[in-house]
Parts: structure tokens; sequence; C-alpha cells
């Protein structure tokens, strides 16, 4: 099959351990796969993928953007435990809810206002 079928994201993490946790207990995300300097985490078809990485400042400048239905997110993230400002309308068109995993990776979730 030619063409993009889709992309996934590759996140810095500064402990691998430490990421799964989050996005499995935090985010509802289930282990694919894990090696000592790697790590695939997935929910609801969408996959994240981890790097192990030394410095915190790529990890503090990076980000991906997460289609999916923002306020059953908000309110399954809070369920599990996140502080998080409720879901916001952004002058381009998306209702937006933002995480900062901690390594400071960002992720935009946004569904079409």
């Amino acid at each position: 099959m030619a063409g993009i079928r889709f992309t996934i994201p590759v996140l810095a993490s500064l402990d691998i351990a430490q990421s799964r946790q989050f996005y499995a207990e935090r985010l509802g995300f289930t282990c694919q796969q894990q090696a000592p300097d790697y790590l695939i985490m997935a929910r609801d078809g969408c996959e994240l993928h981890f790097w192990l990485c030394a410095d915190r400042a790529i990890a503090e400048n990076t980000s991906c953007y997460v289609r999916g239905d923002t306020t059953a997110l908000h309110a399954d993230f809070t369920q599990r435990g996140l502080s998080l400002a409720a879901p916001t309308m952004r002058a381009w068109g998306m209702k937006e809810l933002y995480v900062i995993d901690p390594h400071g990776n960002l992720l935009k979730f946004g569904e079409p206002a």
C-alpha cells in the first residue's frame, strides 16, 4: 500500500519505568512493548513511543497532538488522579486539553469545535 497511513509520536523519557507507570495509571494506556531504552504505549488505537533520554530540556520542548473527545478524556484523567484545567476553546477552532507528563512532554488533546 503506497502513501502515509498514520504517524506515531516518539517522546523523550528520562525514566522508562516512570513513563510506563504515568501513562498507564494516569492516562489509561497499556504497555505494548518495553525495552531498557524504549517503550510503546497504546490506548484506543493511538500509539505513543518513548526513547530513553538524559536531557530533560528535550522533553520540556516536545509536544504531540492527539485527537479525541476532550470532555470524556478530561473526566477520565481527573478520575485517575490528575489535576487538570477543563478543555478550552482555542481561536483556531479546536477544543483542547493539555497534559504535561512527569518529564515535561506536552500532550495536546484536541477536537474540532
